[in-house]
């Protein structure tokens, strides 16, 4: 048994057990003891989820990553049948080589795939392919005390489609059949620059999103007045010739938990102004091997200890695109004058590729994410304030960040919560699950 599992923001502060499975012919056998001795467990994957979603209400959880085996590929059509607590980072270095990639990524390689399903995890390309639960062709499901099954698009349609961003609760999804992309090179094709506010973001979205495959935007969430929503804009697409090489860049690592965040105004304020101004004014084209454009927080592990033994939240939220702009100016506003911001902070447009699963959290809009440190102060004050920006602008928060949404915020975001409830294995509960619905 292992011990001291947490999310990936360390808040709420709530150590899990991990129970640990090997085999996949050990798991119902696995799943039933945790259940007996438990009352009921979660499905726990690499720790990637920020918030409570990825902890199990009892406090004990199902340990997936040992079950991190390929099981078959059909590498003239890029299907790929794997173990669910296999990593992306794992897929794609047997994928790559072959000259598949996936579909969608979301911004770390370390997440499993069982967790990318259950979150339905989305990235830079969401306007073209849409969520993860898209490329999803099968997966199989064990639920406590029944007959493993298989869930398709026609097949265990309902469980299918409730597993998709279902937060773990459905079952156990111990395998999955994913479908990959064709590539030429792992390199990538981008075009940089940086702008001045927030309209100049939306006007550069509006002209290049649909001529690229990847889009998104770093914003100094610091800038105020006629600078507010400055940042850089990216844009990028699979190079057509190049090496099909997964080389791994050297990486660092945070070696310790300092007792206080090493996140402040003053630090932020310096950085943000410096790398800025380190991107182009004008229009630069450039490539980029894939680590550093999809991945660039995976260089530093254990990153998250730079926030301190607090830990930190997330805040992302999508607001529908007729409320976009004005929303989200009134959101940076409002995190400027509280002095709070983070050193990487993310925009970028949803499309409207309609998503398998019950719960997706993209909807055609826009989508904003950035990192704080825990207090009080964030919690109370700040976090009622960015959630009422959201509520009035019809927004919801991704659950799969997410560690203050209130019950009555989620429910109206999600009106799919219901059914989910109903094909819920009551032998699953997590954190999450438990304060959203109380």
């Amino acid at each position: 048994m292992s011990t001291d599992l947490y999310s990936w923001g360390r808040f709420p502060r709530a150590p899990q057990h991990g129970h640990r499975c090997v085999w996949l012919d050990d798991l119902p056998a696995h799943l039933q003891r945790v259940v007996d001795d438990h009352a009921s467990s979660l499905p726990y994957g690499n720790g990637r989820s920020y918030g409570d979603s990825c902890l199990a209400a009892s406090g004990e959880v199902l340990d997936m990553r040992s079950l991190d085996r390929l099981i078959e590929a059909d590498w003239e059509h890029g299907l790929l049948k794997v173990e669910a607590g296999i990593t992306l980072a794992e897929v794609l270095k047997v994928a790559i080589p072959r000259g598949w990639f996936l579909p969608v990524t979301p911004g770390t390689q370390f997440a499993t795939v069982g967790g990318a399903i259950a979150n339905d995890v989305h990235g830079k390309n969401h306007h073209v392919r849409g969520t993860f639960g898209r490329h999803v062709r099968s997966f199989g499901l064990l639920r406590h005390g029944q007959a493993q099954i298989t869930c398709s698009a026609s097949s265990n349609t309902s469980l299918f489609a409730a597993t998709i961003g279902g937060l773990g609760l459905t079952g156990i999804v111990h395998w999955a059949q994913i479908q990959l992309m064709p590539i030429r090179a792992s390199q990538i094709d981008t075009t940089t620059v940086r702008f001045a506010n927030l309209a100049e973001f939306f006007a550069l979205s509006d002209e290049l999103d649909e001529k690229h495959e990847y889009s998104v935007a770093w914003i100094d969430c610091l800038a105020k007045g006629a600078n507010t929503g400055r940042g850089v804009f990216i844009v990028g697409d699979h190079a057509q010739y190049g090496s099909l090489d997964t080389g791994q860049r050297a990486r660092f690592s945070m070696p310790v938990t300092p007792p206080v965040s090493l996140i402040n105004t003053l630090s932020l304020g310096a950085f943000n102004n410096l790398y800025w101004r380190l991107h182009p004014a004008q229009r630069t084209l450039g490539r980029s091997a894939y680590e550093p454009f999809f991945y660039p927080l995976d260089r530093i592990l254990h990153w998250n200890r730079i926030y301190g033994r607090r830990g930190f939240q997330q805040y992302q939220c999508v607001i529908p695109g007729a409320n976009a702009e004005a929303a989200m100016g009134e959101l940076l506003r409002a995190i400027a004058e509280a002095g709070l911001g983070s050193f990487l902070a993310v925009l970028k447009r949803c499309g409207d590729i309609r998503s398998p699963g019950l719960l997706s959290f993209p909807m055609p809009g826009t989508s904003l994410a950035l990192d704080f440190p825990q207090s009080e102060h964030l919690q109370s004050v700040v976090f009622p304030r960015l959630d009422e920006i959201v509520r009035a602008a019809g927004g919801r928060l991704y659950p799969a960040k997410d560690a203050h949404m209130t019950g009555a915020d989620f429910r109206r975001a999600y009106p799919a919560w219901e059914q989910l409830e109903s094909l819920r294995d009551p032998a699953l509960m997590s954190r999450f699950w438990r304060r959203v619905l109380a």
